[in-house]
């Protein structure tokens, strides 16, 4: 993945700078990308866009769940259901 050099920075200079680098994410919608001893360490992003990768992530199990269910209730017998009844004895 390539990054914008100007989008890098060190969570020193975040610390200095926190009002100002939000409020330029605020104004931008780009995220921001921190490092820590030279290592990307977090990323940065508008609110909206945290929203919407966290709907994406659910929809995502939903898909995987779905999956899960049609695969069971392709093998799915009802015939070999067993009674209430019988169970709790």
């Amino acid at each position: 993945m390539l990054l914008e050099s100007d989008r890098i920075v060190p969570i020193t200079r975040l610390q200095k700078e926190l009002t100002q680098t939000v409020r330029n994410l605020a104004e931008t919608g780009e995220p921001v990308y921190i490092l820590k001893n030279n290592n990307m360490e977090a990323v940065m992003v508008p609110f909206e866009e945290f929203e919407y990768l966290k709907n994406l992530e659910e929809m995502f199990e939903y898909f995987e769940i779905n999956e899960v269910v049609k695969k069971r209730l392709k093998n799915y017998n009802q015939k070999e259901n067993a009674e209430w009844s019988k169970i709790r004895e």
